[in-house]
């Protein structure tokens, strides 16, 4: 199979789809695979290392869409490349289409084969290749709310660790999956007093029993939400509806129960947000303010770290790649369950549920 490896161009987006490690992989297997020029540069991969492992460098995005069968990104498709996308090409990307009806219309429209990482899912009900985003944007969540905590970024001048003689910072984490459990670990790290919230008791037990005692576990609700707004400094958003929209647990009229300076960081924007204020952010804009209260919601915040997260995304979707590739997307899917569940618009027909309930596709 030919497979094409285009240069994002998401704003600030610098990760890339494949190491060259992993191109090797598929060319070790009998395949081409077509890599955009300075595709890799900002994840630390320049173009010869792929040529040395056999990859093919084309000069542009137009020539890799145009050779390809099967396109392999990191990110959504954004409006430029909407009609590169040819019929019956396979593309497979991180989509999150239910938070995207003109994305979805275009793909719709193509006729293309999209298969998204973020629902490809496990017998256990895990999601194999969002995992390590999600853990990348979990740790990330916390760095970056410990940086907009800081006065000249217009917080409350906490620092989350706190000093002898002055309490540490408080950080509420809303949903206790992969995101929520990274960003509770890096605050209790800082030495932080963490509340996590989340409506599965199995996952807070588990919680309870891993994590030190200054991290607290508590059942969401609204009522929940609201008194804990109230007293802490840092808020993650960290919920996830499998291919849906996430539920807006915190509203517009809960920001001013909140303390001036108190930060937001929603990692569930790429699903429209946890949180009703949410719009996506940049890294070279990446926040705003309403009511005095600090939004940071950048819709790719592992792109920030492409080094660490090119690899850690390759280590996981490389064998989905590779079996695609080996059998066509047909045969893979109808043999691997896993990869079944990714499948979200096959040839202008939308197939996966949750985005049909979404956009009332019926």
């Amino acid at each position: 199979m030919k497979i094409g490896l285009p240069k994002e161009i998401k704003n600030n987006e610098s990760r890339v789809a494949l190491t060259p490690a992993g191109a090797m992989e598929l060319i070790r297997n009998n395949h081409i695979v077509y890599v955009q020029k300075n595709a890799g540069s900002n994840s630390g991969y320049d173009d010869e290392e792929y040529q040395n492992v056999g990859a093919v460098i084309l000069p542009d995005i137009y020539e890799v869409y145009e050779k390809a069968e099967m396109i392999v990104k990191v990110k959504e498709p954004i409006e430029l490349e909407y009609d590169l996308i040819k019929e019956g090409q396979i593309v497979f990307t991180y989509f999150h289409f239910a938070s995207s009806e003109k994305l979805t219309h275009a793909m719709i429209n193509n006729k293309s084969v999209c298969i998204a990482y973020e629902t490809v899912e496990d017998v256990n009900g895990n999601l194999p290749l969002l995992t390590p985003m999600s853990e990348v944007a979990g740790r990330m969540a916390v760095q970056q709310g410990a940086k907009y905590l800081e006065k000249p970024e217009k917080g409350k001048g906490v620092l989350l660790g706190g000093v002898p003689g002055v309490p540490p910072g408080r950080v509420l984490v809303l949903g206790g999956g992969i995101v929520g459990i990274q960003a509770a670990k890096m605050a209790a790290g800082l030495g932080a007093i963490v509340t996590i919230l989340d409506v599965n008791m199995d996952r807070l037990r588990h919680i309870n029993d891993v994590m030190p005692n200054h991290v607290i576990t508590e059942f969401s609700n609204e009522y929940n939400i609201r008194k804990h707004i109230k007293t802490h400094d840092l808020i993650i958003g960290g919920v996830l509806l499998k291919g849906a929209k996430a539920p807006k647990l915190i509203t517009r009229d809960m920001l001013k129960d909140m303390h001036a300076g108190t930060v937001i960081v929603d990692v569930a924007v790429d699903q429209g947000g946890c949180v009703e204020t949410t719009r996506p952010t940049t890294h070279e804009d990446p926040v705003f303010i309403i009511d005095d209260i600090v939004h940071y919601c950048v819709a790719n915040m592992p792109g920030a770290v492409p080094y660490t997260s090119t690899k850690a995304l390759t280590n996981v979707t490389l064998p989905f790649v590779l079996e695609i590739a080996n059998k066509g997307w047909e045969r893979a899917c109808e043999e691997n369950k896993c990869l079944h569940k990714g499948l979200n618009i096959v040839k202008g027909t939308v197939v996966y549920d949750e985005i049909i309930e979404t956009f009332d596709l019926v």
